[in-house]
């Protein structure tokens, strides 16, 4: 068997959240690529659409449906949704996230709660409807941030501590359930790709940025995609409750 085989996913199913943009479309690209069938859950029903209907295009197999991760009931019914469809889940993604950059001092609450209740909830409630079927040999990714690890000139106190809590859910998790139920739980933490977020940067912001990157770039979303597979397939099986970080160095500048 070739070492390339180690990174194929052939008869797999993957549900991957807030998959309707950036980090998210890259994702089920790249899970397709490698031969899963694909369930995309995001809000924007429209967008998911097209993201399926270019899997498809390409030879893969893909299913939009609509889900609001912060609503446990919509997370059961993404979770069901794949089943139904493919008789089985293999993998997730826990992708959906919500960023925000209020100043602490005038944050209301109901801000605060919304980035909790997406990037943190919304991570548990999809792991928890997907962990009671799925099988042994399943893995779950939670996507955390560079900023669960440093600052970055930016007010982000709830973005921040949601993705630093989604390392420690990570740790819990794989404890849990990678002995018993055979699942591994990883996250990844990236640093700054193209994303919708990044485009919301004041002009200058990402420059003034550069100078922490020890690989002098923003990072290529293919390559945070091939992170990504190597973790859910073969190749990552001897690794779980770990945070790997993608992000060209800033988090140790």
């Amino acid at each position: 068997m070739s070492i390339l085989d180690e990174f194929l996913l052939t008869d797999k199913v993957a549900i991957v959240t807030g998959a309707s943009s950036g980090l998210g479309v890259a994702f089920a690209r790249a899970l397709a690529e490698v031969g899963a069938s694909v369930v995309l859950g995001a809000r924007r029903t429209d967008r998911l659409a097209s993201v399926a209907a270019e899997i498809e295009a390409r030879g893969g197999r893909a299913l939009a449906v609509h889900a609001d991760v912060a609503d446990p009931g919509s997370c059961s019914a993404l979770a069901g949704a794949a089943m139904a469809e493919f008789g089985r889940l293999d993998i997730l993604v826990n992708n959906a996230g919500l960023g925000t950059a209020y100043p602490a001092s005038r944050e209301t609450p109901e801000q605060f709660r919304s980035v909790i209740d997406v990037n943190l909830g919304g991570s548990y409630w999809m792991a928890q409807a997907c962990g009671r079927v799925m099988l042994p040999g399943s893995s779950i990714v939670n996507i955390s941030s560079v900023l669960a690890l440093t600052t970055a000139g930016l007010p982000q106190a709830a973005y921040s501590a949601s993705k630093a809590a989604l390392m420690g859910l990570t740790r819990d998790l794989a404890a849990q359930w990678t002995g018993r139920k055979g699942i591994r739980v990883n996250a990844i933490a990236p640093g700054y790709f193209a994303t919708e977020m990044t485009e919301q940067y004041a002009p200058g912001y990402l420059d003034s940025m550069r100078s922490r990157m020890l690989i002098p770039r923003m990072g290529r979303l293919e390559e945070c995609a091939a992170t990504l597979v190597w973790l859910v397939s073969p190749a990552g099986g001897y690794v779980t409750g770990q945070t790997i970080v993608v992000d060209g160095g800033v988090s140790i500048t």
